[in-house]
Order: C-alpha cells, then sequence, then structure tokens
C-alpha cells in the first residue's frame, strides 16, 4: 500500500512542477495564473517551496582563465557556487572534513 501512496505522491509532485514551469513560461504574475488555472495562490507557493527544497545543489561555471592567485596561496580545487562563494581545497585535505563540508552546503 505505501508503494501506491508513494506513487500517488510522485505523480502529484510531477504535476505542480509542471504548473510552476508552466506560469513561469506564460510571463503571468503567480496570482493571475492560478486564477485562470482554477486553484489557489496558497497551494502555488506552498509546492514550489516544496519542490525547490528538493532541487540539487548547483554550481556555477568555473572561469579557468580568471586571474591567477598568488603564489602559495593557490588550491587543487575551487568550487564556485551559484551565489558566488568560493571553497578552496588544497590536497591533503582530511576526506571526513571534506564531506562535512560538501554535506552542509547542500543543506
Amino acid at each position: 500500500m505505501a508503494e501506491i501512496v508513494g506513487s500517488a505522491d510522485a505523480r502529484k509532485s510531477d504535476e505542480w512542477r509542471a504548473r510552476i514551469a508552466e506560469q513561469e513560461r506564460s510571463g503571468l504574475s503567480v496570482e493571475q495564473f492560478c486564477k485562470q488555472a482554477g486553484f489557489s495562490t496558497w497551494s502555488f507557493y506552498r509546492w514550489r517551496k516544496r519542490l525547490r527544497g528538493s532541487d540539487p545543489v548547483r554550481f556555477a561555471l568555473v572561469d579557468r582563465a580568471a586571474e591567477r592567485p598568488e603564489a602559495g596561496n593557490t588550491a587543487d580545487l575551487e568550487i564556485v557556487l551559484a551565489t558566488g562563494d568560493r571553497l578552496a581545497i588544497r590536497s591533503g585535505v582530511d576526506k571526513a572534513t571534506l564531506r562535512t563540508v560538501l554535506k552542509t552546503l547542500r543543506g
């Protein structure tokens, strides 16, 4: 029985993902879109928040041609987050610490 409920939840999530994408493409405000579609703005916002919370972590493009940092201050790997924050990782970093940091970034 849990499988049926999970399937219904997944179907409902897919329906709301499609509605949210349709609203974004429509050029209408959320209020206008919901009124035309016949559902409440409260439901729309609730589902949008719920579905955005399940989005994967997004990363920004790393510009390899950017100005290089000073010698001695370089990282072996630098992750640039969509927010513009940078995570510099040097060789020899403790794996457990790195896992903790990445887990924290994912929320």
